[in-house]
């Protein structure tokens, strides 16, 4: 009875093996620094957004009643 899953392991020859290895650590450092891109990408629009809502934020403030100040001042008083 012929086995239907051959257990005969063929090696590649060494040089394509190597050829091999070296496409595969190519491609996936490149792909690393897709996703490193990316992630950067991705944080620097966050950033970005949260830097203007914090301008938004500053400038509203800057219209606000100073309490501090006039704690302040009944302190030195």
């Amino acid at each position: 009875m012929s086995d239907p899953f051959p257990q005969h392991i063929i090696p590649l020859p060494q040089v394509e093996a190597e050829e091999i290895l070296v496409a595969h650590q190519i491609s996936f450092e490149f792909y690393e620094e897709v996703r490193f891109r990316e992630a950067f990408e991705g944080y620097c629009q966050w950033y970005q957004q949260v830097a203007e809502q914090h301008q938004r934020e500053l400038e509203a403030m800057r219209g606000d009643i100073n309490l501090f100040g006039w704690i302040q001042r009944g302190r030195l008083d």
